[in-house]
């Protein structure tokens, strides 16, 4: 079998992976590049090209298939609706990936997969699109519901959400940030390694590697393999972090010898961090839901260096009577929408519904009455999630404030997507009042 065709089965496999089987993305993609370490970069990274972009652009992508295609994506077999969806986005996205070989490559993967009745309906709706992708218009007026749902690839229910919350312009940004390349950005384990050290680790490993301009430790990283093939992360000295995930421990600022605990930690980032600034001194306690949880956490605390951190397994909706009134900082980084990263979790979008965000919104709500409880007087409370859902975010924090007068709010901050560098993230930090 050729090479460009075993590239595109495993991007294929993948895509079914993820839109057929339900598979989350970012686990579904790091296995298959574990899995093929032996391919060539340039193969892997077609590979992540072509499923990243699939997701990325999966609406717009229909809305094109829709129109040269007798039969609806949504009325298309698994398999063939795949192998359409991701040989469009090869033409339209891909330059350097001639329309011809797409269409022949797609022809012989339906052959492969038991489709030989359909490879002539393959081949008629990919070389149709590709005669006339020059000429492609988009649905409705520009900043209407319909528009930016097919130009930036979003679920319409969503669209009309956010235009509730924002204007249209900051919606169509937002819908550009997820579209737009970024490099990776990753903290220094400055307990391990300095930043000199570590940049000098990398450039050795092929990355090219730019500095954050206000975050003293943190890196952009982007032209490596892929993350497990660099042995600067397998030796622990560096996690992947966004810019705006980091500013949670700024923002709680922990002295030495003092008491934190996160009580949805995994993977274990701001929990590091946390216990990093702390020097190695006092005690922060990372929980998590599952033991799978758990044991992320357990694994980068392995490679951190640091003996101040330990890592247990708790529901978050359960109260601890041994924690309580004991700790300075707690750390509620809540489970969410998640729609703040759509632009490295694409398929989130296709996942959430507003009656999940509504089962969200009372979960964050029944955990911060509890872990509310674990800070002493004076001490702080910080609510963050890696959503731009008003509800999860300002309303949540307006209904804590309501129902805990005990506690006052001392600042609190939406990130949209794409601003600094970062991601869509929500920081809300709170004091328990002294007597």
């Amino acid at each position: 079998m050729a090479a460009a065709v075993n590239e595109r089965e495993i991007a294929l496999e993948t895509l079914l992976l993820i839109t057929r089987d339900n598979e989350y993305s970012h686990v579904a993609l790091k296995n298959v590049l574990d899995k093929y370490q032996y391919l060539e970069k340039r193969e892997r990274a077609f590979i992540t090209r072509v499923v990243e972009g699939t997701l990325e652009r999966m609406i717009e992508i229909d809305y094109i298939i829709d129109q040269f295609s007798k039969i609806k994506v949504n009325k298309m077999k698994p398999v063939i609706q795949t192998i359409l969806r991701s040989g469009v986005y090869q033409m339209k996205y891909m330059d350097s990936v001639p329309d011809r070989a797409v269409c022949d490559e797609s022809v012989k993967l339906a052959v492969k997969k038991g489709f030989l009745n359909l490879k002539g309906f393959v081949n008629g709706v990919l070389r149709n699109i590709s005669r006339n992708l020059g000429s492609l218009t988009y649905p409705g007026k520009e900043g209407s519901v319909k528009y930016l749902s097919v130009r930036y690839s979003l679920p319409e229910w969503l669209v009309c959400q956010w235009l509730e919350e924002y204007d249209a312009d900051t919606v169509r940004s937002m819908g550009e940030a997820f579209l737009e390349d970024r490099p990776t950005c990753i903290r220094c384990n400055s307990g391990v390694i300095s930043k000199k050290e570590l940049i000098r680790c990398l450039r050795e490993e092929g990355a090219t590697v730019t500095e954050d301009e206000q975050i003293p430790y943190a890196l952009y990283i982007e032209d490596y393999d892929y993350l497990a093939k660099l042995e600067s992360f397998r030796r622990g000295y560096f996690y992947v972090q966004d810019i705006s995930s980091m500013e949670v421990a700024q923002w709680a600022a922990p002295k030495k010898d003092e008491l934190v605990v996160d009580v949805c930690a995994a993977p274990g980032g701001k929990s590091l961090h946390l216990a990093e600034l702390m020097e190695n001194s006092g005690k922060v306690i990372a929980r998590d839901l599952t033991e799978y949880k758990v044991g992320l956490i357990k694994e980068n605390v392995a490679k951190s260096g640091l003996s101040n951190i330990k890592a247990q397994q708790w529901d978050a909706k359960v109260f601890d009577k041994g924690l309580e009134s004991a700790s300075d900082i707690v750390v509620a980084d809540l489970p969410c929408s998640g729609l703040g990263v759509l632009g490295k979790k694409a398929d989130l979008k296709y996942k959430m519904t507003s009656g999940i965000q509504e089962e969200l919104v009372c979960l964050q709500r029944d955990i911060l009455s509890v872990v509310c409880r674990y800070v002493k007087q004076d001490g702080r409370l910080l609510y963050s999630t890696c959503t731009i859902h008003k509800k999860e975010n300002e309303e949540n924090t307006r209904w804590f404030l309501k129902r805990h007068p005990d506690f006052e709010l001392l600042k609190e901050q939406q990130r949209l997507p794409g601003s600094d560098n970062g991601d869509g993230f929500y920081i809300a930090m709170f004091r328990k009042r002294g007597s």
